[in-house]
C-alpha cells in the first residue's frame, strides 16, 4: 500500500480497495486479462498444472501433435483431462518430454527411449542396463559408419568415373554414362 503524509484515516477508507489490486494484476494487451496473484488457490495441483498448447509445446519446443504421439506411445503417461476435456500436464512431464528429446537427439529408437525411462522411473542401480544399452548404441553407429564410409568410397569412385567421361568428352565424341552402364540391368544407355 502507498502511504501519503497525513492520510491516515483515507488509508483506512479505502484499504479494502487496496487490498484487493494487491490480489490482482492487469495486463494491457488488446485482450486484457485478470490474473489471480497471491490469491489461495483450490489446490496445488492445478496450479501446478499446464495446457498442452499454452505452455508445454512452448517449454519443450515440441509440437502438440509430438507430445500427443508420445502419449499415445505410451513414452508420457495419459494426461489428466479438464471438464473441457483439455489435457492437463506437470512439470514432471515437461522433464520426462525433454528427456526423450535428448534420447532421440542421440539416436535412441521409441524402443530403447521407452527402456530408458522404466529404468530411470524405477531403478536406482540402473548404471549396468543403461551402459549396456550405451555400448549396443555405440556399437550400431560405429557399424553405420563403417557402412557410410564404404558407400562414400563407391560415390566417389563413381564421381571420378564422370569426371573422367566429361573430360574425354571436351576432345572426342560422347560415349554412354559408365555409371548408368555399370547397372546389371543394361536395357538402354543413356549419354550423361
Amino acid at each position: 500500500m502507498v502511504k501519503i503524509c497525513g492520510t491516515e484515516d483515507i488509508e483506512q477508507h479505502y484499504a479494502p480497495v487496496t487490498w484487493l489490486a494487491s490480489l490482482k494484476a492487469l495486463d494491457s494487451g488488446p485482450w486484457s486479462r485478470v490474473y489471480p496473484f497471491n490469491m489461495p488457490q483450490g489446490s496445488d495441483h492445478a496450479a501446478s498444472t499446464m495446457q498442452i498448447g499454452e505452455v508445454v509445446a512452448k517449454l519443450t519446443a515440441l509440437t502438440v501433435d509430438a507430445i500427443r504421439f508420445y502419449e499415445r506411445r505410451a513414452l508420457l503417461p495419459k494426461a489428466p483431462r479438464t471438464a473441457g476435456r483439455f489435457r492437463l500436464y506437470t512439470g514432471d512431464d515437461v522433464a520426462r518430454l525433454g528427456f526423450i528429446t535428448q534420447m532421440q537427439g542421440l539416436g535412441f529408437s521409441l524402443r530403447e527411449i521407452r527402456q530408458l525411462l522404466e529404468l530411470r522411473e524405477h531403478r536406482l542401480d540402473a548404471c549396468l542396463e543403461v551402459r549396456d544399452l550405451l555400448k549396443t548404441k555405440i556399437e550400431r553407429v560405429r557399424s553405420k559408419i563403417r557402412e557410410l564410409e564404404q558407400l562414400e568410397g563407391e560415390l566417389a569412385l563413381d564421381l571420378h568415373k564422370c569426371n573422367r567421361e566429361l573430360k574425354h568428352r571436351q576432345k572426342r565424341a560422347p560415349r554412354s554414362c559408365p555409371i548408368l552402364n555399370s547397372s546389371q540391368e543394361k536395357k538402354r544407355e543413356v549419354p550423361c
